[in-house]
């Protein structure tokens, strides 16, 4: 299948192809409208806060660009949005580290060098399940599924390859592979507390584990943060240097945006936990416990990445990354290169 042709299977049912791709034209400094993609949960708060009180569009008037707008959509895994990139139906969209280092790896020094702005923050991600007999991952077996935003290239695949790979060595780090499969984290949640047979375990983010791990038939396997040795940054904010290079002042919005919108966070996470139930309608958590899932400690709001090149230095030793950045920096744009970042 052709690319153009795999790009508009992904789409047809996503809505995606109502909204025209991004022509070389519109690449123009400076373009009047951006579109920003997501996913689900908690990682999304900041481009939650960003539409809310329209940051984007805030600093974009400080910059002289009072007429900018910004529209925030969402798809449901790691490769609908990567294909939203290539496919030029985007500006900018969050991801994890693996995604940003498979892009950069296919596209550096190509005009459509992919990436990332900034980070977003550094949050942890827990494996779920309701198999009794699994305690380790070693416990999986083939009639186990595990849920996950994208099979292979998301961050929780990437980082369950990590795992596998310290449990039975490199070369067995596609061990669990086969057992996996894709699912957005709302329908990954359904699944499990349905009970049903085809899927009964999920590494989930925020707030789907803690609502899973609510209910006494599931217990925690694994949290990233147990492979990856403390807080690793979990989102950051793809975007094309041709676009960043031609559009400097909206790059510089979009990055104070993000900014501003993870200071509010620490500084009220209450606030920050009524527009996450605004934005999604959430009806599973109270307000109490939503503030206290915004200020976990486990949670990092920052635009600093940390430890990403734990992910990149693991993918190219495998091999699902052909190129190795000499440091983190010729991953992200000239944004945060001022950030102490790792």
């Amino acid at each position: 299948m052709r690319r153009r042709d795999f790009v508009r299977t992904a789409f047809a049912s996503t809505g995606f192809l109502a909204m025209p791709a991004i022509r070389h034209s519109a690449l123009a400094q400076e373009v009047s409208a951006i579109t920003l993609l997501m996913q689900h949960g908690l990682p999304y708060l900041p481009q939650m806060i960003m539409n809310e009180l329209k940051l984007v569009e805030k600093h974009a008037a400080k910059a002289g660009l009072p007429t900018l707008t910004a529209e925030y959509r969402h798809l449901g895994g790691t490769a609908n949005l990567v294909d939203a990139l290539l496919a030029g139906q985007m500006h900018g969209g969050v991801t994890g580290m693996p995604a940003l280092t498979t892009l950069w790896s296919r596209t550096a020094g190509t005009p459509s060098e992919v990436r990332a702005l900034c980070a977003v923050q550094s949050m942890p991600y827990v494996l779920t399940t309701t198999n009794k007999a699994v305690k380790t991952i070693r416990d999986f077996t083939e009639m186990d599924k595990i849920a996950l935003p994208s099979a292979k290239v998301s961050a929780q695949a990437v980082c369950l390859q990590m795992a596998a790979a310290k449990e039975w060595g490199d070369e067995n780090f596609a061990k669990l592979d086969a057992i996996t499969i894709s699912r957005a984290h709302p329908d990954a949640i359904t699944a499990l507390l349905s009970g049903g047979n085809e899927i009964n375990s999920h590494y989930a983010a925020a707030p789907f584990y803690q609502i899973e791990l609510e209910n006494p038939s599931i217990h925690q396997v694994l949290k990233s943060y147990d492979t990856l040795g403390g807080p690793t940054t979990n989102g950051v904010m793809l975007m094309t240097k041709a676009f960043r290079d031609q559009n400097p002042k909206i790059a510089g919005a979009v990055y104070a945006a993000i900014e501003e919108a993870n200071a509010l966070i620490n500084a009220k996470p209450g606030e920050a936990a009524d527009i996450y139930i605004k934005a999604t309608n959430e009806k599973r958590i109270d307000r109490g416990k939503m503030e206290k899932i915004v200020a976990d400690p486990d949670n990092v709001w920052t635009t600093t990445p940390q430890y990403g090149m734990k992910y990149v230095a693991f993918m190219h030793k495998v091999g699902t990354a052909k190129r190795m950045p000499a440091d983190w920096k010729e991953l992200f744009l000239p944004e945060a290169h001022a950030l102490n970042g790792s």
